[in-house]
This record gives structure tokens, sequence and C-alpha cells, in this order.
């Protein structure tokens, strides 16, 4: 008797609408659904009990635990999104990674194997980080953001010009990365027209 081989299917998604200097732009889910506080550990630091969302669960596992296995299912959840959501693409982006210590890059690795089941490539170099930047995770303020994020990013305007483009990230937050990379890629990248999709969004946008 032949194993039985596991094909991958979506997860259940609860897509919202992202405005911003984008043609079109959602994040599929939100990524925590809730958190409650059990206290402090023995060093004095608080512990939660999160609960998060079936895709924001995914892409918990693949980023904190390295989870490579849950690949397919977040691929399969977002083309199964693309095909009914339609938007013609001729590449797709990745957002450049913010830690740039990890051994395998999440948002790389799924706008990778997206590219694959779609049949779209994934221009990495489309966007580059060029100047290093102070960690935005404190920072909440959109502007402030934004402010920091100036000049922060280049774009290989050979390779965008005249494209329709995908960008793609897994957590948005304020907005301020996508917002500059999509505006970046319209104007000096002279894109024909690039739409966002991030993977979650945080319950409160900030």
């Amino acid at each position: 008797m032949l194993p039985v081989q596991w094909v991958p299917v979506p997860v259940k998604i609860n897509p919202r609408k992202l405005r911003g200097p984008w043609s079109g732009g959602y994040a599929l889910d939100v990524h925590t659904l809730g958190s409650t506080f059990l206290g402090h550990n023995a060093f004095g630091h608080p512990e939660f009990a999160t609960t998060r969302s079936p895709l924001g669960d995914l892409l918990y596992r693949l980023k904190n635990g390295g989870d490579q296995a849950v690949v397919p299912e977040i691929t399969e959840t977002v083309a199964a999104f693309l095909k009914g959501w339609g938007p013609q693409v001729d590449a797709i982006v990745p957002v450049p990674p913010s830690n740039t210590r990890r051994k395998h890059q999440p948002v790389i690795a799924l706008a990778q194997a997206l590219g694959q089941t779609i049949g779209v490539p994934v221009c990495e170099d489309c966007v580059t980080k060029v100047k290093s930047t102070a960690q935005l995770k404190d920072v909440f303020d959109f502007a402030k953001r934004s402010e920091i994020l100036t000049g922060a990013f280049g774009v290989a305007a050979a390779k965008t010009s005249g494209k329709r483009l995908l960008l793609i990230d897994d957590l948005y937050r304020s907005g301020a990365t996508v917002s500059t990379i999509a505006q970046l890629l319209l104007t000096a990248g002279a894109a024909r027209a690039v739409y966002l999709l991030t993977l979650t969004q945080t319950r409160k946008l900030v």
C-alpha cells in the first residue's frame, strides 16, 4: 500500500483591505486574536497566553520556530486568495528583511514558494535596504516611522520600470515600511502598478 501523500490546503482567513499608495492591498488576517496576562516569571518579566489566527499561528511557527514545514500551507493559502482577487502581476517583490541575522528569511522563502506555485518570477533585488535604520517596533507614530525610513531603500529601476508588481510582507503594523517602498517603486522605479499583500496585520494598527 502506497503511503498517503500530504497535500497542503488553504487555511481559513479573514482578508482586510489596506489603504495606501498601491492599486490594491490586503492583509489576509489579523496576527493575534487575543492575549491574556498570566503573571511574571522568575526574572520579573510579564508572560502572556496568546491566541493567534490560523494563519498567524503558521507564521509564528515559521518566524519564531524556524518551522519550514508550514511554508506549503501558507503558500497554498496565499495562492488561493490571489486566484480569487485576480491582480495581474509581472513579478513578486518581497520586502527586504529587517532582521538579517535569521538563517532563513521568512518573507523571501514565502515569496519564492509562491512564485513557483503561481508561475510568477520573484525579484529579490528589485528593492534593497541601503541604509541602516533604528528599530521601529517601539516607534508607534506613522510620520516618525516614515521619517526614519527616508532614504533607507533603493530600487532597481531597470527591473521594475513598466512592471506590475506584487509587494509581499509578513506583518502589516502601521504601513510605514510598505508605503515607503510602494511609493519608491512607483516613482524612482517607474512601476506600472504596485499591489500589496501582507499575510497578517496587528489587531490595533499603530
